[in-house]
C-alpha cells in the first residue's frame, strides 16, 4: 500500500508500506499488480469528473449488468464525490498485459472508466473500502460487509475470466490494433549500442530499463511479450549483469514488467524458463560481439587507464600538489560541518548545504579547490533546477564568512570559476579536527524520492562508525525532530536502515542505494534533465559561433538572446558521471 501525507491528494511511492493487519494511520492506496507483474482483481475507476454523477451511476449499472451475465461477482463502493469503484477478484492472477487490455477494452464502452491505474505497472494504486477521501468523508461500500465478504473469499474462477475476455473479444482486438499502429512514444528512440556498459558495470540502456519496469513496448518493434522480454534479457547479459541479477531484481519486485512476462507459466516452471531464455540471450549476444569484432576500435586492454579530469599524463595522477589539493578540500569539509548550523532545517538552508557537497565533490573529482562546474551541471547534481542553483549560489558568495568565493564570472562556454575558501574565524577548528571518513556526496539520484533529509539522515549515519540514536542524529543531521523522524521512517520502510534493541540506528549495508534508484525510475529524469541541458548548451553555442566574427571578446550576449526562457551561459561540463555512479 501507499500512504498519503497530505490528506489523500497524492501516493508517493517513497511512502510505499507493506500490507499490515492494523489499520494505517494515513489514508492509503492499495497497488493493484504485485511484485510478479499479475494483479489478484481487477479494478474499474468510475470518475465522477468526466461527465457528471448521473453519467457514472448510469455507467455502473450497465457494467454490473455486463458482469451478471458473464457470470462474475463483484464488489461495489462510492466515494464522497460521487466516483465509483467496482473490484472484480479473480481466483487465479492474470498478467499485466492481460488486466490491462481488458480495462483498456471496457474503456471505449464507458466514457467514465478511468483506464489509467490498469496502465501503469508501478504506480497502478486504488482506495479501497474504508479509505479517507481528500474531499472528506471515507470510501464506502454499496453492498453489506457480509457480502462483500463472501465475493472476497470465493473469487471469480478462470471461466468467468474467459467468458468476459470472450464478451469482450472485438474491443480488445481494436485496443491491440491501435496499439500496434501507434508506436509507444514514452519509450525515447535512445541508440542502445552506446548506453550499454560492456565492462561488468550493470547499466542498461534507457528502452530496456524501462521496459524491464513497466512491461511497456512498442509493438511494431516486439510483436509479442516473449520477443520483448528477451529483448531485456539480451540488454542485461550485454550490460554484464549474471541471470541470479536478474532474478533478484524481478523476485524484489525492482523489474516487474519482466517478471510479468513470465507469469503465463506456472511458478514452478518460471526459473526453468528464465534460465533457458537467458542462455538464448548470452548466445546472441557473444555472436553480435564476435561479428563486431574486426570493426570496434574501442580500446581493447582492459588495464589501461584513461587520463583524469585534473590533467597530466599517465603515472603523475598523484603529485605532492594534488596531495596538498585534496587536503586543502578535506580540511574545507570541516569547516562545512562547522558551518553547517547557521543553514536552517528549510527548504533553502537544505537546499544550500546540498549544494555545498555538489561543489565539494567536484573539487575531488577535479582535485583543485577551484571548481568551474556550471548550474546546470549543479542542477544535476542537486536534482534542483538550473535557476534555483543561480540563486543559492549567489546567497552564498555574499554571505559573511563565505565557504565559497567567485573568482571569475561566467564568459562564452565557460561558467562561473568559484573558490572553495575556509574563513579565518574558521580554519583553526576545522585544522583541529579529524578529517570525516568516506566520500563527500552532493544529491544520490535515489534522494530524488526520498527527500533531502532522508539524505543528509543516511549521510550522518553513513559516516559514523558506531550506530547513532535519534537524538545523536539531529545534532549529526542537522534537521528538526519532526524531519528527522519522517527521513528515518521512510528510510526504514526502504531497508536502507535498522534499529537495534538499544534504539540506535545504523546502515543496512545490503540494500543497494542503485537499485532502489532503479526501481523509483530516477536514473530516467537524471537523463532527462541531461538531455535538457545539453539542447540548452547547443542553442547557447549557436548563438556564440553567429557572432564569434564580430564580437572580438565574447560578454554578455544581447537582448536578442532568448535570456526568458535560457539563464545564464550553460557550461560545457556534466556531472553525469557523478549522478549516475553506483553508490560505494
Amino acid at each position: 500500500m501507499r500512504l498519503s501525507r497530505d490528506g489523500g491528494k497524492s501516493y508517493p511511492q517513497k511512502h510505499e508500506r507493506d500490507l499490515t493487519g492494523a489499520l494505517p494511520s494515513f489514508p492509503a492506496a492499495v497497488r493493484i499488480f504485485g511484485k510478479d507483474g499479475t494483479c489478484a482483481a481487477i479494478f474499474l475507476d468510475f470518475d465522477s469528473s468526466v461527465a457528471g454523477v448521473d453519467l457514472v451511476t448510469a455507467e455502473v449499472r450497465a457494467v454490473t449488468s455486463w458482469l451478471g451475465r458473464c457470470g462474475a461477482r463483484w464488489i461495489e463502493d462510492y466515494s464522497p464525490n460521487g466516483g465509483r469503484h467496482v473490484y472484480i477478484p479473480l481466483q487465479e492472477r492474470v498478467t499485466f498485459s492481460q488486466a490491462r487490455d481488458l480495462v483498456e477494452a471496457l474503456g471505449t464502452r464507458y466514457q467514465s472508466l478511468d483506464k489509467t491505474p490498469h496502465q501503469n505497472l508501478l504506480h497502478g494504486c486504488m482506495r479501497v473500502p474504508g479509505s479517507p477521501h481528500k474531499r472528506g468523508g471515507h470510501q464506502e461500500l454499496a453492498m453489506s460487509l457480509n457480502i462483500a465478504y463472501d465475493v472476497a473469499r470465493r473469487p471469480n474462477t478462470p471461466g468467468v475470466w474467459t467468458a468476459m475476455n470472450a464478451e469482450l473479444a472485438g474491443e480488445i482486438s481494436a485496443v491491440r490494433a491501435v496499439r500496434l499502429e501507434q508506436p509507444l512514444t514514452a519509450l525515447p528512440a535512445l541508440d542502445e549500442g552506446s548506453q550499454q556498459v560492456l565492462q561488468g558495470t550493470g547499466r542498461m540502456s534507457r528502452t530496456m530499463l524501462q521496459l524491464a519496469v513497466t512491461g511497456l513496448y512498442d509493438a511494431n518493434r516486439y510483436p509479442t511479450d516473449s520477443e520483448a522480454r528477451q529483448a531485456v534479457l539480451a540488454g542485461a547479459a550485454a550490460a554484464g549483469l549474471a541471470v541470479t541479477d536478474v532474478q533478484r531484481r524481478m523476485f524484489q519486485g525492482h523489474w516487474p514488467g519482466l517478471a510479468s512476462f513470465y507469469a503465463r507459466y506456472p511458478s514452478r516452471h518460471r526459473t526453468k524458463a528464465l534460465k533457458e531464455d537467458w542462455a538464448n540471450a548470452v548466445t546472441y549476444v557473444q555472436k553480435t560481439r564476435t561479428s563486431r569484432d574486426g570493426k570496434n576500435n574501442a580500446r581493447k586492454n582492459p588495464t589501461s587507464q584513461p587520463f583524469t579530469q585534473a590533467g597530466g599524463s599517465p603515472g603523475s595522477a598523484v603529485s605532492s600538489t594534488s596531495d596538498a589539493e585534496h587536503r586543502f578540500i578535506r580540511t574545507w569539509r570541516n569547516a562545512l560541518r562547522i558551518q553547517e548550523a547557521r543553514y536552517q532545517d528549510s527548504r533553502n538552508g537544505l537546499a544550500r548545504r546540498m549544494i555545498l557537497r555538489a561543489l565539494g565533490e567536484a573539487a575531488h573529482m577535479t582535485g583543485s579547490r577551484f571548481v568551474e562546474f556550471g548550474v546546470r551541471s549543479i542542477a544535476v547534481a542537486t536534482g534542483l533546477d538550473h535557476t534555483t542553483v543561480a540563486t543559492h549560489l549567489r546567497a552564498l558568495r555574499s554571505e559573511p564568512e563565505s565557504l565559497v568565493t567567485r573568482v571569475e564570472c561566467g564568459r562564452g562556454t565557460k561558467g562561473d570559476q568559484y573558490m572553495l575558501t575556509i574563513p579565518e574565524d574558521v580554519k583553526p577548528a576545522a585544522e583541529d579536527l579529524s578529517w570525516s571518513k568516506g566520500k563527500i556526496h552532493a544529491l544520490r539520484p535515489v534522494f530524488r524520492e526520498l527527500g533531502m533529509p532522508a539524505a543528509f539522515a543516511y549521510e550522518a549515519l553513513e559516516h559514523s562508525s558506531v550506530p547513532l540514536r535519534s537524538v545523536d542524529l539531529i545534532r549529526a543531521s542537522g534537521l528538526s525532530r519532526t524531519a528527522l523522524s519522517e527521513a528515518l521512517e521512510v528510510l526504514a520502510a526502504w531497508n536502507l536502515i535498522s534499529r537495534d534493541k538499544g534504539l540506535a540506528w545504523s546502515i543496512v549495508a545490503a540494500t543497494s542505494l542503485k537499485d532502489l534508484a532503479e526501481r523509483f525510475g530516477v536514473l530516467d529524469a537524471v537523463a532527462g534533465q541531461l538531455k535538457k541541458y545539453h539542447q540548452d548548451r547547443i542553442i547557447w553555442k549557436e548563438w556564440l559561433t553567429k557572432r564569434a566574427h564580430t564580437v572580438p571578446e565574447l560578454l554578455s550576449p544581447a537582448d536578442d538572446y532568448p535570456w526568458e526562457t535560457f539563464e545564464g551561459p550553460p557550461d560545457d561540463w556534466t556531472l553525469s558521471d557523478m549522478a549516475f555512479a553506483p553508490a560505494s
